[in-house]
């Protein structure tokens, strides 16, 4: 089992920037994918990036140019840099890790950002 723990969501202005962070503990596998989906009232859960062991990343439309993702392997932890924000970005942002051996997702509780004047 794979505990996750998510920081830095809250308010901003159109414009601003946040940065989410997420701190995974447990049965952490040595390859794996991190990552953060996304989750507005109404709609479905959405990826927003992914990023393997070795640094590979994958971004979703919205987020190229305007969110950056990065890890820390030696801590666990994955980051979500986000630039440029805009009211559509307000949502649940959700830290998921997925091991490759066993292909199972394990969520955060998840954490609000809001985008708004």
């Amino acid at each position: 089992q794979v505990r996750l723990v998510e920081s830095g969501g809250g308010l901003m202005q159109p414009g601003g920037s946040l940065r989410l962070s997420c701190a995974a503990s447990g049965s952490i596998f040595s390859n794996n994918v991190m990552g953060w989906y996304r989750q507005a009232p109404g709609k479905q859960r959405e990826s927003v990036a992914t990023i393997t062991t070795d640094g590979s990343t994958n971004y979703a439309d919205f987020a190229k140019g305007r969110f950056t993702i990065s890890r820390d392997n030696a801590k666990n932890t994955v980051y979500l840099q986000m630039n440029s924000l805009k009211p559509e970005d307000t949502a649940v942002y959700y830290c998921v890790f997925r091991a490759i051996v066993t292909g199972t997702n394990n969520w955060g509780q998840g954490t609000q950002v809001t985008v708004s004047s």
